[in-house]
C-alpha cells in the first residue's frame, strides 16, 4: 500500500526529527537559570557556616600584638600569625611570608597572603612609603584592622575624612566604594568575607591598564589558587 507521509502547504514532504525547538532550550535555560539563582540565594543567606575567622577575634588579637610589640610591625605580623595558626591548625593559615605586590584601584603596596579560600581571604596589606586609591566595590565584607600607621578614606558628600589610626578597623561594607590613603609606612590585617573569586578582577585590571607586570600578576594567581584548592581539599569552601 502506498505510504501517507504528511505534506506542508506546497505539497513536499514535511521533515520529521527529534531537534529541540527554540522554545524547549529556551525553557531549559531558564529552569537553570533559576536553579543557579535559588543555590546562590540559599548559600549567600549561609554563609556564616563557612567562615573560620571573625572580626571581632581578628581585631581583639591585632590589639594584643600591637600592646606587646608596638611599632615593630614584624613582630606585630609574626604574633598575629602564630596565635591563628596555633588556634587553627591543619593548614588553614599560610606560614609561608610570601610578600608580593599589589596594584588595584590605582595603589600600590605588597601583600602577605595568610588565608585564601572561596568565602573568605585574610591578608597583611601596606607600604612602607604610602599610596592612595580606589577601594573597589566587591562581593564580601572588608575588615581592615591597623597594626601600622594611619589610613584615610573618602565617601562622596562629606567634607571630613574618616581617620583610621593605628589599632582601629576600617570596615568596608560589601557593595560600597571610598576613596582611600595610607600616608608615610602603613600596614593593615584585611579581613575579606563574603564571595572572593569575584573581587579577583579588581585585583588584575591594573596589570592589564598599567603596570603590564605579568610576573606578579602569575605569582597572585598561583599562591591564591593554592591557597583556594588546598582548603577546598580540606573542606573549607
Amino acid at each position: 500500500m502506498p505510504s501517507h507521509k504528511p505534506r506542508s502547504k506546497n505539497g513536499s514532504p514535511v521533515k520529521s526529527g527529534s531537534s529541540s525547538s527554540p522554545i524547549g532550550l529556551k525553557t531549559i535555560l531558564a529552569i537553570t537559570i533559576a536553579a543557579l539563582a535559588s543555590v546562590f540565594y540559599i548559600l549567600d543567606s549561609h554563609l556564616e557556616i563557612f567562615y573560620i575567622f571573625n572580626p571581632a577575634d581578628l581585631h581583639d588579637l591585632s590589639k594584643r600584638a600591637i600592646g606587646a610589640h608596638g611599632n615593630d610591625t614584624r613582630q606585630v605580623v609574626e604574633m598575629i600569625v602564630g596565635e591563628l595558626s596555633a588556634k587553627l591548625p591543619g593548614g588553614y593559615v599560610n606560614l609561608d611570608e610570601e610578600w608580593i605586590f599589589n596594584n588595584a584601584g590605582g595603589a600600590m603596596g605588597a601583600m602577605y597572603i595568610i588565608h585564601a579560600s572561596i568565602t573568605e581571604y585574610l591578608i597583611v596589606f601596606g607600604t612602607a612609603i604610602g599610596t592612595e586609591g580606589h577601594t573597589g566595590r566587591h562581593t564580601a565584607d572588608d575588615y581592615f584592622h591597623i597594626l601600622a600607621g594611619t589610613q584615610l578614606a573618602y565617601t562622596p558628600g562629606e567634607y571630613e575624612p574618616e581617620v583610621y589610626p593605628q589599632g582601629s578597623v576600617h570596615h568596608l561594607h560589601r557593595g560600597t566604594v571610598k576613596q582611600y590613603k595610607m600616608d608615610e609606612a602603613c600596614f593593615a590585617l584585611e579581613y575579606a568575607r563574603g564571595w572572593i573569586p569575584p573581587m579577583l578582577g579588581f585585583g588584575y585590571a591594573d596589570t592589564f591598564t598599567s603596570t603590564l607586570d605579568f610576573p606578579t600578576l602569575w605569582r597572585t594567581t598561583w599562591v591564591t589558587g593554592r591557597e583556594m584548592v588546598l582548603n577546598l581539599a580540606r573542606g573549607k569552601l
